[in-house]
């Protein structure tokens, strides 16, 4: 029950794949070469981070980043590969996982269960071209108990146990 970023690196997501190849990065259209090969910026408003190579509102990486639910939950938003903005993808990350968190409580509902423990975990990351901070993704975690109550192997198991407990405990001194 993942959703996580696809052009972002993350060691733990196997669908990691870099839509912008860095040979075909755009490159930075307000840099104008200087005097001793300095960079100065068009748009005097621009921030570029020292050592990065752009600004966040430059950045192809961030513009082209995808998000896609990792679990085999059928009935969560982005199955497919979804672009959200760097702005908006922390509400909305929070929000599938918390349909991961909702359909726990619905499955134990339905199935004569209890959910004991529901936790959202957001990931961060910061992008390597323009060094913004964003978030690359989520994990929910349930553990749902079931009642046996109702299951015929059950009650034949505990049949079972209670014909080879008897005589087990037998207090010959009495």
């Amino acid at each position: 029950m993942t959703i996580g970023s696809i052009s972002g690196y993350q060691p733990y997501n196997s669908m990691y794949t870099n839509p912008v190849e860095k040979s075909s990065q755009a490159q930075n259209v307000n840099a104008v070469s200087g005097i001793d090969g300095e960079h100065k910026s068009a748009n005097p408003d621009e921030v570029k981070k020292p050592g990065r190579k752009s600004s966040p509102e430059d950045c192809e990486t961030c513009k082209n980043r995808k998000y896609q639910d990792g679990s085999d939950e059928g009935n969560v938003s982005f199955k497919a590969a979804t672009h959200i903005s760097p702005e908006s993808a922390a509400a909305k990350v929070r929000a599938h996982e918390n349909e991961h968190v909702s359909n726990a409580y619905k499955k134990a509902a339905k199935d004569n269960g209890k959910v004991m423990n529901a936790s959202v975990t957001i990931q961060t990351s910061i992008c390597p071209e323009c060094g913004r901070t964003y978030v690359s993704g989520g994990l929910t975690k349930t553990s749902i108990k079931y009642t046996n109550e109702d299951n015929p192997y059950t009650k034949n198991q505990k049949q079972l146990d209670a014909m080879n407990m008897r005589g087990a405990n037998v207090d010959f001194a009495a």
